[in-house]
């Protein structure tokens, strides 16, 4: 898969909890290839396969979502220096992309379903 495929594919997320969401998430600045920047909210740090992985949602120059997309990439932090800035991957093997884009839906899914949980706790 093209690497501009992959930044143009959608994952279906409610945009209206996203942006609940990104005004409580960390926000960090993407160089991109092309020499232009775009801002992004962490969504959330994952583990695949023994590997970390970071899912972003772009924001626009305004600070909202851009059409619900969603890039991921590999992330590692060095643990013996914890103020060194963390380094984004570009997934290059498909079958690892694919993979981190399911586990991806699945922490979606158990997001939905612990909200669920706990609005109907407030009951």
């Amino acid at each position: 898969m093209a690497e501009k495929d992959r930044l143009n594919e959608e994952i279906e997320m409610d945009d209206s909890a996203l942006e609940e969401e990104v005004d409580e998430e960390m926000l960090v600045t993407l160089e991109l290839d092309d020499g232009t920047s775009v801002d992004c909210a962490v969504i959330t740090i994952f583990e695949m396969n023994e590997r970390d992985y970071i899912a972003l949602l772009p924001l626009d120059d305004k600070g909202a979502s851009k059409n619900g997309e969603v890039w991921i990439y590999r992330y590692h932090e060095n643990p013996d220096d914890p103020d060194e800035e963390p380094v984004l991957e570009y997934i290059e093997d498909d079958e690892e992309y694919d993979d981190a884009i399911d586990a991806f839906d699945e922490f979606l899914d158990s997001e939905e379903y612990d909200e669920l949980y706990d609005d109907e706790g407030e009951d």
